[in-house]
């Protein structure tokens, strides 16, 4: 077995442990639930992982840590051992059980928590602030008595990437597929990395028909480092603002539908 095999190996070891000690903690109510929870999530070491059909990838970009897609993960090993609504508010509506706050996430977070906000910053306020520039092009279309043209998506990265979405999508897969190449030149285990650089062509996605969840994160945090690595920074600023401020607008909602269910 090689250096690499053997490295995952131990990773995935490490892995069923913890998964192991959560089941155990939380059937025998020692703590919280959701103190497990994030204990687990802090010890937490594989990066990425398959289970099934989909592909579970919590560190995006190297750098920005999704905790949220692992407690989903973590919690289908402990479905029946916890409340289901809290369950259901934690995964779909972002809520935290009463016992605890955000200050507690960061502490619970630990080391991770710096890659937490990368994802915040680099996914969830780009995506925010797509939202946003979307929400501008449909008012000035409105006022100007313009129809929707079935363009609308270009529009958009064309306004804050100057390409469109179509050569946005070959640029990342290009750039991740030299990436890859120059792993494998160093590694003499490029076959493995190419193939996990070319997964979403490999799969049958490409830029035309579109790619996978996982992807999708990827090539949002890509973005965001491509626009803040070529803008100017009043113009970064300006645009995290805007994305912080859909970003609060969506918060609220999601907190006005989450209070009329309960």
């Amino acid at each position: 077995m090689s250096p690499r095999a053997d490295a995952t190996a131990s990773l995935r070891t490490d892995a069923d442990k913890i998964v192991a000690e959560l089941k155990r903690c939380v059937s025998a109510g020692e703590t919280h639930w959701f103190l497990a929870l994030m204990r687990a999530i802090r010890d937490w070491p594989v990066p990425e992982e398959s289970i099934g059909d989909r592909t579970y990838r919590y560190l995006v970009g190297g750098e920005a840590f999704d905790w949220l897609l692992l407690a989903e993960r973590l919690c289908d090993e402990i479905e029946g051992l916890i409340p289901h609504e809290e369950r259901e508010a934690l995964l779909f509506h972002g809520c935290l059980p009463e016992e605890v706050d955000e200050h507690d996430v960061e502490r619970l977070l630990g080391a991770k928590h710096r890659a937490h906000l990368n994802f915040v910053y680099g996914v969830r306020v780009e995506e925010a602030l797509q939202l946003a520039v979307a929400d501008e092009l449909h008012k000035e279309r409105f006022a100007s008595r313009i129809w929707e043209n079935g363009h609308g998506d270009d529009e958009i990265y064309h306004r804050l990437y100057d390409s469109s979405r179509t050569d946005l999508l070959t640029e990342f897969h290009e750039s991740k597929t030299k990436t890859a190449s120059k792993k494998s030149r160093r590694s003499q285990l490029g076959n493995d990395l190419l193939g996990q650089a070319e997964n979403g062509r490999t799969n049958g996605h490409s830029p035309e028909l579109g790619i996978s969840l996982a992807e999708l994160t990827e090539f949002t945090y890509w973005l965001f480092r491509r626009r803040v690595t070529g803008s100017e920074p009043a113009r970064v600023a300006s645009d995290t603002r805007k994305g912080l401020a859909m970003l609060q607008r969506l918060e609220s909602l999601r907190r006005a539908r989450a209070s009329s269910v309960s």
